[in-house]
């Protein structure tokens, strides 16, 4: 029989895959201009995978809230 322990656990994992299942994946290519400035991305940020915009228009983009 399980204990609250387990139980907890449980939610604690369910929940843990719902919000990953979510969370933005960075499997699409990366593009080699920024779309909003056309400002060149440096190798290094595109190699992280589905990068759009350089880290100043990133920076402004998070600043307003998406």
């Amino acid at each position: 029989m399980a204990d609250d322990a387990d139980r907890a656990n449980d939610y604690v994992d369910l929940t843990m895959t719902q919000y990953l299942s979510r969370a933005p994946k960075f499997d699409k290519p990366s593009l080699a201009e920024c779309l909003e400035c056309g400002e060149d991305i440096p190798a290094k940020r595109q190699s992280m995978g589905g990068v759009t915009l350089c880290v100043d228009c990133q920076s402004v983009f998070e600043k307003r809230g998406r």
